[in-house]
């Protein structure tokens, strides 16, 4: 249940989040939105992006972008491997983090479709008493993920919200 006087954090996989809306809709999230709707009218605590930083720093625009729509933003550089495979990810982060600020918050909102943060939403519920609620395109969300979670805002069902050009 949502009522005004729940502490909110907010947790965005970026790459998540950037790759689903561009293999589904060819387009990119408005993070803008996504945080205003997933927030409502309840108290933010604290936001955070977790991206991923390139040597050619192109992402350098979006990611001052995040921070004037209210993210701070946390970045790691692109992995790559001999032989070319490349990896950057933030899963450890993000659950380190959602379980430091579970002791000041009422409600973790995690904005992203990836099962792999299925023990992480079990934890949090079993131990901290956190809600813990997600926000993400349904067609790309692991389905487990979806039913462990006390709410979930799927970003599909108002594209014109929450996708930009």
């Amino acid at each position: 249940m949502k009522h005004k006087d729940q502490r909110v954090a907010v947790l965005v996989d970026i790459q998540n989040l950037y790759y689903s809306a561009k293999v589904l809709y060819k387009k990119k999230v408005n993070y803008k939105n996504l945080l205003t709707e997933s927030v409502g009218n309840r108290k933010l605590i604290r936001s955070i992006g977790y991206g991923i930083a390139t040597e050619e720093a192109s992402e350098d625009k979006f990611f001052d972008a995040l921070e004037k729509a209210g993210y701070e933003v946390k970045t790691k550089d692109l992995q790559i491997f001999p032989g070319g495979q490349k990896k950057g990810d933030w899963d450890v982060g993000v659950a380190v983090d959602a379980i430091k600020l579970s002791k000041h918050v009422d409600v973790i909102i995690l904005a992203s479709g990836d099962g792999d943060y299925i023990p992480l939403v079990e934890y949090l519920q079993a131990t901290t008493g956190c809600r813990v609620e997600g926000v993400s395109f349904g067609e790309s969300t692991s389905m487990r993920l979806i039913e462990s979670l006390d709410d979930f805002l799927n970003l599909s069902d108002d594209k014109g919200k929450f996708l930009i050009r």
